[in-house]
């Protein structure tokens, strides 16, 4: 049997992790969850070279590839993805108030009952993030799936700590340059509907 290309994928320290010395620079600290196959993190890293991106991946194959593509665009002092999953990765994320933005980009392939565990935008997580995002941080979550939109609305609406960016969380457009991912270019290609939800963090 062939070794395991990807059974060394990079990871976080196990311990507490410090996001704003982890990655080099000092522009503005971003997370992606889920970054996938990474179109959105290699975009938005190379459309935002004074920014510091951290990607957290919970595919094996995916982190490995996606990170390597980083590092050989010359992007990896300040852009990286780990092989974690979000769920127990972040509550080890410190400082509070960190981050400038996070992005939850098409997190919808759990329809099985038994694969609701996996689902990304739930209480704990958003949790998690209104902790690390700085007072008026931003929150971007975008689905092509209409009765997750409502879901993840209802949700986010709930958390005491975000506010809508504007009269209402739902925005009409990509408001992060021209970064998308695969999957926002095939429905904007194809005339589908993309349900986007933006975020503010509440001053503490």
């Amino acid at each position: 049997m062939p070794d395991d290309p990807y059974a060394n994928p990079p990871r976080l320290p196990e311990d507490e992790v410090d996001l704003p010395t982890l990655l080099k620079g000092a522009g503005p600290l971003e997370l992606e969850i889920g970054p996938g196959r990474g179109a959105f993190i290699l975009e938005r890293a190379a459309e935002c070279p004074e920014h510091r991106l951290v990607g957290l991946e919970i595919r094996r194959k995916y982190a490995c590839l996606v990170d390597a593509k980083l590092i050989e665009l010359g992007m990896g002092e300040r852009a990286r993805v780990f092989a974690e999953d979000a769920r127990l990765a972040l509550p080890r994320m410190r400082p509070d108030g960190c981050l400038d933005r996070a992005f939850i980009l098409f997190p919808d392939p759990w329809w099985k009952k038994k694969h609701q565990k996996r689902l990304v935008v739930v209480d704990p997580v958003i949790e998690e993030v209104g902790r690390l995002l700085r007072d008026d941080g931003e929150l971007f979550v975008v689905t092509d799936v209409p009765e997750r939109a409502d879901q993840y609305e209802e949700r986010l609406s709930a958390a005491p700590f975000l506010a809508p960016a504007g009269d209402g969380p739902r925005i009409d457009h990509n408001p992060y340059g021209t970064a998308r991912t695969n999957r926002e270019k095939h429905a904007e290609r194809d005339g589908l509907p993309v349900y986007r939800l933006l975020y503010r963090r509440r001053p503490r």
